[in-house]
């Protein structure tokens, strides 16, 4: 048996590729997993965590992420949003009725960075609605990830198409935009052995020392 975020960070290091620099946010704990797992794999892989604790490579803040993206030397960078439309427009402002920290700079950072992987790990139409209330962000990503299913993004069509689901449902009941999908829907594959293997042993000890209570919650390790 896996855990539904081993399950997911199995599919962040999918998605990420031959990717050479990934940068993954303070509260991005399944994607920095993800990242995390494929390094094991893949030692070249870099890696930039913006944390406030050991995993920040950065000295002056954002100032440098935002320099490295301009420049075309970050290559996947994960957004996430109080809402995701299904044009792939993100809102970080406010949404009913309630205000959030605001966009830090993910307008700038969708539109330099080659791949950008939506992530949310809520599914639900409170969350994927038809239209977001304010546009935080907007661009084309390459992906769509969410604690239910795993969407690519349609460039032409500028629509998502269903990809795999995680477990069963009624998931067009549960996403509040239309998509495209196969006529059979395969089930997202399960981590590896091996994947297990990393992410309780090396992966769960270095997030112990950036999202101690992820690692707390997930694998028991203080």
């Amino acid at each position: 048996m896996h855990a539904k975020e081993e399950l997911l960070a199995s599919v962040v290091a999918r998605l990420i590729g031959d990717s050479r620099h990934v940068a993954v946010g303070a509260a991005s704990p399944i994607p920095a997993a993800g990242a995390l797992l494929l390094k094991q794999k893949r030692a070249g892989l870099r890696l930039s965590f913006l944390h406030k604790r050991k995993g920040n490579p950065f000295t002056d803040g954002s100032r440098e992420l935002f320099d490295l993206a301009g420049q075309g030397r970050i290559d996947v960078f994960f957004l996430g949003g109080a809402q995701i439309d299904g044009e792939a427009n993100i809102n970080l402002v406010h949404a009913e009725g309630r205000r959030f920290p605001g966009s830090f700079g993910s307008a700038f950072m969708y539109s330099v960075v080659d791949k950008v992987i939506l992530f949310r790990e809520e599914h639900s139409p409170r969350v994927l609605v038809p239209r977001v209330e304010f546009v935080s962000a907007a661009g084309d990503p390459a992906a769509l990830l969410t604690g239910k299913a795993l969407f690519s993004w349609q460039r032409e069509k500028r629509r998502f198409r269903l990809e795999s689901v995680h477990e069963p449902g009624d998931l067009r009941g549960q996403t509040g935009f239309s998509y495209d999908s196969p006529d059979t829907v395969p089930a997202t594959a399960s981590p590896t052995p091996e994947d297990l293997g990393l992410l309780r042993g090396p992966v769960a000890r270095e997030m112990a020392a950036n999202y101690p209570d992820f690692a707390k919650r997930v694998w028991g390790i203080r």
